[in-house]
């Protein structure tokens, strides 16, 4: 169906009022909801020069196999796509895959982003594919842990082989329509995967943020964070660092010494922090803070780099009164919520819990239970503080993390290593053995460490890398701003340099094919 640009743009706004989950993942549904606005405002212009690319957006769905691997499994769901032919050069204009990942897949994803830009010059048919048991595309067997089985990275690369497939019939494609994918974060590593495990379906793939190493003990994420809080081209300080260390250590010997009442009213907790996991989840949450706030450096309004250093550190006019490290953060939490428009902050571990054992359809759209459920099977990801290098607390181990597992999925804390094994030995870990794949990171990116990192030669084309020092995760993935930093436009050229010579590249093999 043709969706109009109105209805489009009270989409746009409904968007504000997702329910949100725990502060890493509000702040990164913030993010999304900056996007979603950016381009909204992109789409109004648009509109006003005569261009209407809304009116060539279609949503479809198509039914795909529960269980790719078992066909005594007859079981279907539904899974959400969108497409825009607006740009489409018919009929052998390239294909541009946004494939999606850990949460709802928009119009937006086939209206506005770099990925988009390219299409316009290139005359591509873009796509968006939705996760499976992700946004819309649900298992009709409700979110149960017996029916999460069958949600998994193999089975989500299957369903863009067969959506591949729907795609090429639908529209009368050939092999001269190259393909290309495209995603960030999660999906980022998919779109890697889907070129490693299918390379006759996608010619190239852009890998954004992409983490392609599971890993259990994620520890070297906050190692990144401290460096990236030293880092003076985006604010940082090694002054900023040792407060944050000091405020941490601080709220933390509070709670220790029995002064967690005194606490809870300084950081404004819904509830007072009575027990141990109470306790773990405030000092997560004042870490979310922090941490949301350098993976998604200037990528969301209200706080950055340079914004906590200047709260940490005094070093701007606003804070010129003299205060101790703790209250430092005291305000950079008030902040926080002020933002967020929390009235206080949920410390409650039960809460959290509870969340997770939801398996309703308004729950599931926020995909916290699935995403845990992957990272219990999957990718471990989990972001601890035992190391040295971590400036917030202890409190935050791989027990706790991981026991979760056990408790809502009844999945053994001791198999999760063999679980993470299995990932990295199917796709290659940080050293997967594809080509034309190019992977983007940002310097303050915490992500980067399960990325790849170096270019690696290989006959047919080797995958390559771009690093940007001063970016952080899928900055690129964003459309071209004046704003930018001149590496973050430097980079975004060099990944259309790429794309352009691969869709050359495949031109040729096409010859090559047609005159033999």
């Amino acid at each position: 169906m043709f969706l109009s640009p109105i209805r489009f743009l009270i989409l746009l706004l409904l968007l504000n009022f997702v329910v949100s989950g725990q502060v890493l993942r509000k702040i990164k549904e913030r993010v999304r909801e900056l996007q979603l606005q950016k381009a909204k405002q992109s789409l109004l212009t648009s509109t006003v020069s005569g261009k209407q690319p809304v009116e060539h957006v279609k949503e479809g769905k198509i039914k795909q196999p529960l269980d790719h691997f078992n066909r005594q499994v007859i079981k279907t769901f539904p899974q959400r796509f969108f497409v825009n032919d607006a740009y489409w050069q018919r009929p052998h204009g390239p294909v541009f895959l946004f494939i999606g990942g850990e949460g709802p897949i928009f119009e937006f994803d086939v209206l506005a982003g770099h990925h988009v830009e390219m299409a316009v010059e290139y005359g591509a048919l873009l796509l968006a594919l939705e996760h499976r048991f992700y946004g819309n595309s649900i298992n009709p067997d409700s979110l149960e842990t017996e029916n999460l089985a069958y949600l998994s990275s193999q089975q989500a690369l299957s369903d863009l082989a067969a959506f591949h497939q729907h795609i090429s019939q639908r529209f009368s494609l050939t092999h001269r329509n190259t393909w290309i994918s495209f995603g960030g974060s999660y999906s980022g590593a998919l779109s890697a995967w889907f070129r490693g495990k299918f390379p006759h379906l996608v010619f190239g793939a852009v890998a954004s943020s992409a983490p392609v190493k599971a890993i259990l003990d994620f520890s070297a994420y906050n190692k990144i964070v401290s460096l990236s809080l030293t880092n003076e081209a985006v604010g940082g300080s090694d002054k900023c660092l040792a407060n944050v260390q000091e405020a941490f250590a601080t709220v933390e010997a509070a709670l220790m010494g029995n002064n967690a009442g005194k606490v809870a009213k300084d950081f404004g907790c819904c509830q007072i922090p009575k027990n141990l996991d109470d306790q773990t989840e405030l000092m997560e949450n004042l870490a979310d803070i922090v941490m949301g706030t350098v993976q998604y450096n200037e990528e969301w309004a209200g706080l950055s780099i340079n914004k906590i250093c200047d709260v940490m550190t005094n070093k701007s006019e606003v804070y010129e009164e003299e205060m101790d490290a703790y209250k430092r953060l005291v305000q950079l939490a008030q902040i926080y919520r002020s933002i967020s428009k929390e009235a206080c902050l949920n410390v409650s571990h039960e809460h959290s819990v509870n969340t997770l054992f939801d398996t309703s359809l308004k729950s599931a759209r926020k995909g916290e239970r699935q995403w845990l459920y992957q990272t219990c099977t999957e990718f471990g990801f989990y972001q601890t503080c035992e190391d040295s290098s971590c400036p917030f607390s202890g409190m935050l181990t791989l027990r706790e993390k991981t026991k979760l597992c056990s408790l809502v999925f009844g999945i053994s804390q001791y198999s999760l290593p063999g679980r993470i094994a299995f990932t990295n030995t199917y796709y290659g870990a940080d050293n997967p053995q594809t080509h034309r794949v190019l992977y983007v990171n940002g310097g303050v990116d915490p992500w980067q460490e399960l990325s790849v990192l170096h270019n690696r030669t290989r006959a047919g084309g080797g995958d390559q890398t771009i690093f940007i020092k001063d970016t952080a995760h899928c900055a690129d993935m964003m459309p071209d701003r004046a704003v930018d930093r001149s590496s973050l436009q430097r980079a975004r050229r060099e990944i259309e340099k790429h794309v352009a010579e691969w869709l050359k590249a495949a031109a040729w093999e096409t010859t090559e094919k047609l005159m033999v």
